[in-house]
């Protein structure tokens, strides 16, 4: 009996992750989903098994945290899941909207951290099973705030900027092990997104969304899910995302439509 594919997600106990994890149950894999809060886990995995024929692993970690990474990843029963064929690199956050002259460093760190240092724990440590199986697809969720800046982002635009340097690095690097490496960059979409950056105010946070229709989880899980099941040839390298009213990371026209 042929052995399900599997996709390991990060930040996969809300939003695009989660979407992500139903979208790739719903055909045929099996799922590994990381996040840092172990509720949300457990109860994503009850919803993906009650619903689909799937295996399904939570790890419970924050990618900040290197040893926390490495010891999750090691953890991996290796006979129950003797692949890793898709890792979805979506855990991410924007922490704050200040001008430079005013950014709270704990804001800038936490970005950083998660953004960029995150990304890179968690691809480091999978890499060496994709190398060894002889394949596999990196995805990693960016923003359009990877190409173009707004005011106020300047330390979130340059993490996203970051990612999409590194998605362009990877592919170079991974070339020779036949791993592709595929960078989605979302525009707004309605998520948890607002609601972290501006510190649990769901009134500020609403406001963001209102006089036009944003991007769903759904919608940018659905690309990703596109892009990882084109054939073994093929790799879209990168895709930029956004609702009708949408032009790029800044111009928005805001009308309900």
């Amino acid at each position: 009996m042929k052995n399900r594919k599997v996709v390991f997600i990060s930040g996969a106990t809300s939003g695009i992750g989660k979407s992500c994890a139903f979208i790739f149950a719903k055909n045929s894999f099996d799922v590994i989903i990381t996040g840092r809060r172990h509720d949300r886990l457990e109860e994503l995995k009850k919803d993906l098994e009650q619903q689909f024929d799937t295996k399904v692993l939570p790890l419970c970690f924050d990618v900040r945290n290197l040893e926390e990474t490495r010891m999750a990843i090691a953890s991996i029963d290796k006979n129950a899941f003797s692949t890793i064929d898709v890792l979805v690199n979506n855990a991410g956050l924007a922490s704050g909207l200040s001008s430079i002259d005013e950014g709270n460093y704990d804001d800038w760190n936490v970005m950083i951290d998660t953004n960029v240092k995150g990304l890179l724990h968690v691809s480091r440590e999978i890499l060496p099973l994709m190398k060894a199986q002889g394949f596999g697809h990196i995805i990693n969720v960016s923003s359009t705030a990877a190409k173009d800046a707004y005011p106020n982002g300047n330390v979130y635009c340059a993490t996203k900027h970051a990612v999409d340097a590194l998605s362009k690095s990877m592919r170079i690097d991974l070339l020779q092990y036949g791993i592709k490496v595929t960078s989605i960059n979302p525009g707004a979409c309605e998520t948890e997104f607002s609601l972290v950056r501006f510190k649990g105010d769901a009134s500020r946070a609403n406001k963001v969304y209102e006089g036009f229709t944003p991007l769903t989880p759904d919608d940018v899980a659905e690309s990703i899910f596109f892009s990882a099941s084109l054939p073994k040839h093929v790799c879209i390298n990168d895709l930029t995302i956004t609702c009708l009213t949408q032009a790029n990371a800044h111009y928005n026209i805001k009308k309900i439509i």
